[in-house]
Order: structure tokens, then sequence, then C-alpha cells
């Protein structure tokens, strides 16, 4: 049993001031591999004190100086790479491949793009030629509380993180209580590359405790979180008595356009996509929207691919399925799989239960529902599981008006080798995001939703620009 009971707190390892255990669950086993301590208000307070404290040296601090921290934050976290990976592993379930590969690798690729960004982001810059004596100064938020999800966790504390290293910001993280211990090795790194003390500090506790806590902390200026738009909204609620700004990116229900004249990839990428991370990710194209005239054979495809997606330990190699992360989100799951069968969806590839062989677990059956109907609860409500539904379009226009007959807008997809309506239809989605015909968008690109799944975006200048204020001065007379 791994014992992670500290925190980490103005640059050192404390025992907790209000801690009560909590056993991290693997998935895969339905037991306890670690325990950890959730904290209190003390302990809230004392990492929101540390980093207050840090604040006004960590602002002042030339940005080359914060760069080339996390310059070697960078190469770090590189070399920490198997340790990561197994961390992530055990705690969610990812499968060490997709571990290795995906699950630490977004963290890598939103660090290094971080550091280039940063060295070309002006954080001084004069209003216009009209106005030469008026100067644009772009400084930190403040201190900031960084709130993050257990389903990549590498992904979104480095976006976090990375962005107000950059701007200057003081953080305290509280990553989810279900994945903590690649948080914790990520903080391990941080006291490594030497940051100061106070710049960053990690305190592990629930959403009702310690996230409550920083949510509504008169010390903190700004809230990033990730996670259920249920739990961003209570945020929001929080945070409103002290103003502080609040940066959201929720659930997601993302439709997927496939046309008629979509490439042959395209029902192969809509499956594997959806099921990829076990369909544990905001933006999975989770809705299969299929014109008409091709619906019988994209069906056909989606069921042979989705048929040959395999199930497995998150300790063995290759290229499979693991657990979702907790009984909770299995129970979920399967209540969401029963109500589309008494919906009437026509169920052509899994359902419920555990997938044959696996009785232990909470591994799930890669699952696949036809002749969906977008007033179906599967089509309404975020599944977080791999289920995909298939439905029916008979035009461009009628695709477009299904897609955003949704609460949420973070992700939509289109299949289309007509270019002018690619464009045409991503211009029309209500949704942060549109990747197209299987290209994921590159590096920097800002991730964020409208809507329900929430506001401001994260990664490269944008992801930055979230963690500063604007001041504007007049009579700068430029050096």
């Amino acid at each position: 049993m791994i014992e992670k009971r500290q925190f980490y707190i103005d640059g050192a390892w404390v025992d907790a001031l209000e801690g009560r255990d909590h056993h991290v669950i693997n998935p895969a086993t339905e037991e306890p591999c670690a325990v950890i301590s959730l904290g209190g208000q003390a302990d809230t307070d004392a990492a929101v004190a540390a980093a207050n404290a840090a604040l006004p040296g960590w602002m002042a601090t030339p940005p080359a100086e914060r760069v080339a921290l996390l310059e070697k934050l960078v190469a770090l976290y590189k070399t920490r790479s198997e340790d990561m990976a197994q961390a992530i592993s055990m705690e969610m379930g990812a499968p060490i491949d997709m571990a290795r590969s995906q699950q630490w690798g977004a963290g890598y690729g939103h660090l290094k793009d971080f550091v280039r960004t940063a060295k070309a982001f002006e954080f001084e810059t004069p209003l216009g030629d009209h106005a030469p004596n008026d100067w644009i100064i772009r400084e930190a938020v403040g201190t900031c509380a960084l709130i993050t999800p257990w389903n990549w966790p590498m992904n979104q504390i480095t976006l976090k993180v990375g962005a107000a290293v950059v701007a200057g910001c003081t953080m305290v993280l509280k990553p989810s209580e279900e994945s903590p211990l690649s948080a914790m090795l990520f903080a391990e790194m941080m006291d490594e590359v030497g940051f100061p003390k106070g710049v960053f500090n990690l305190v592990n506790g629930d959403g009702v405790g310690v996230g409550s806590q920083l949510s509504a902390h008169p010390g903190i200026d700004m809230v990033s979180f990730t996670g259920s738009t249920r739990a961003g909204r209570l945020i929001s609620i929080a945070a409103a008595d002290t103003l502080k700004r609040v940066q959201l990116e929720l659930g997601g229900k993302g439709a997927n356009l496939v046309f008629a004249d979509a490439p042959e990839k395209a029902y192969k990428f809509s499956v594997a996509r959806m099921m990829n991370n076990t369909g544990q990710s905001c933006n999975a194209p989770s809705r299969m929207l299929v014109e008409a005239s091709v619906y019988d054979e994209a069906l056909d495809a989606v069921i042979e691919a989705a048929g040959k997606v395999k199930v497995g330990a998150p300790d063995e190699a290759g290229n499979h399925l693991g657990p979702v992360v907790n009984a909770t989100q299995w129970n979920k799951i399967q209540d969401l799989i029963q109500t589309g069968i008494d919906e009437g969806a026509r169920l052509v590839v899994g359902g419920p239960g555990r997938p044959e062989g696996l009785n232990k677990g909470y591994y799930v059956r890669p699952t696949v529902f036809a002749d969906v109907t977008n007033d179906m609860t599967i089509a309404r409500e975020e599944i977080f599981g791999p289920v995909l539904s298939v439905m029916k379009f008979d035009s461009e226009d009628e695709a477009i008006a299904i897609a955003n007959d949704t609460p949420y807008g973070l992700t939509n997809y289109v299949q289309s080798t007509d270019d002018a309506r690619r464009r045409r239809v991503a211009r029309q989605l209500r949704s942060g995001m549109v990747e197209m015909n299987g290209e994921s968008r590159s590096s920097g690109s800002p991730f964020g939703g409208m809507k329900m799944s929430g506001n401001g975006r994260e990664g490269g200048s944008w992801g930055i620009e979230d963690f500063l204020e604007v001041k504007s001065i007049s009579g700068w007379a430029a050096e």
C-alpha cells in the first residue's frame, strides 16, 4: 500500500493539519492501492497564505526566468515518463501503453508548447501608433486555485500550471482524489526544479471540502476548474461573493456529422475516437449523425469496428480499453445503457454488464446504439463511458440543427470530402472546437467550449491570457 498523506505547501512536504484518510482505489482490482489525506480548512488556508506571500516576488520575476524554470520542468518531466505512466495507469485505469503515450504525452506536449509560446509572448505593448504614450501591461491575475479531474490528469494539470507559471501567478492545486498519485509526482518535479517556495502548492481534498473552500476563499483571485457541469455551477456560485474570476472547462456531448461523401476512414475513426480512454473524455464524439443515404453501410462499418474493440487489464501491453475509474461511474454507465434500451434505441454492440471473462474491475462493454433520436436520454446526457449513439439525418441543415440541439458546446466533428461544406458547417456549429476528417487540432490550439461546456480557453497564448489581467497606463513615455 502506497502512503502519500502529506501536502506540498510553501516549498515543503508537510503533514495535514486537518487530514482524514482516503483510499485510492485501483479500478482494475476494486482494491485500495494507496492512501492519501484529504485536507480541511486549515490546510487550505495554509496553502493560500503561502501562495499569497509568494505572489509579489513571483510576479516581479522576469518572464524569461519563469520560462527558464518551465524549461527545466519539461526536461525533468521527460525523464520521469515511466513513473508518471505507471501512476496514471494504476490510479485511473488507463492501459499502460496508452498511459505512456497519450496520458503522459499530453502533459509533455503542453509544457513544451507553453515554453515555445511564452518566448514570443508580449507582456508590455503600446496601445498603437496613434497613442505612443499609452501602454498595455499584462500581469498576473494573482493567486489561483487549480481544480483538476481524474480522466486526463496530466493533460489538465499541465494546461493550468504551465499557463500560470508563464503568467506569473502563484497557485494551489487540488487534483481529483481519484487520481492524486500522478499529481503528487508532478509536485515532486516542481520541487526538484526549484520553483520559489509558495509559487506552487498542492492540497489533496474532495470537491465538498477543499474544492469548495478554495472556490469561496477570499485569498484566491481566480479558479480554473475542469470537471462536470454540475460542479462548475456550484463553483461559480461559491466564487460569486468575492467576484473572483472563474474559468471552466466542463462537460460535452459532441456530435460527429458524417456526410455521404465522408472519407473511407470516417467510420473507423468515429468508433476509435469515441472509445479512446474508455470513453472518459469530455470531447468524445458520442453522437454519430449519419446521412440517410449511407446510414446502413455506415452502421455495418461501425458495428464491425466496435466489435473488434478489446477490453483488458491496464497493466497488459496492447491497444485495448481499460476499466472506468470507479464504481459510481460504472453504475451510472450501466443505468444509462439500460435507459437506452428502455427508451427504444436499438442495441447493436455490447450492452449492460462486464465484458466476457472479466468478473472483477470496473470494466464496461463497448456499446453502440442505432436508430437513436436526439430526445432520448443517451443522446442528451454525458455518459462518460464507451457508449456510442448513432442517428440519421436527411439534410445538411437538419444535421446542424441536431448537433446544436444540446445544452453543451465543447467539440463537434465533421466528416466530408467537400471542402466548402466542411467550412460552411463548421461556422454554424455552436461549439468551442470543431475537428474535421479526423485531423487533430495542433499544439497550442485553444481548448474550451461555450454554453454549458464552460468558458475560457486552455493552451497556447489563449491559455496564458486567461491567467492575466490587462492594465492600461497613460503617460508611459517609452524607453
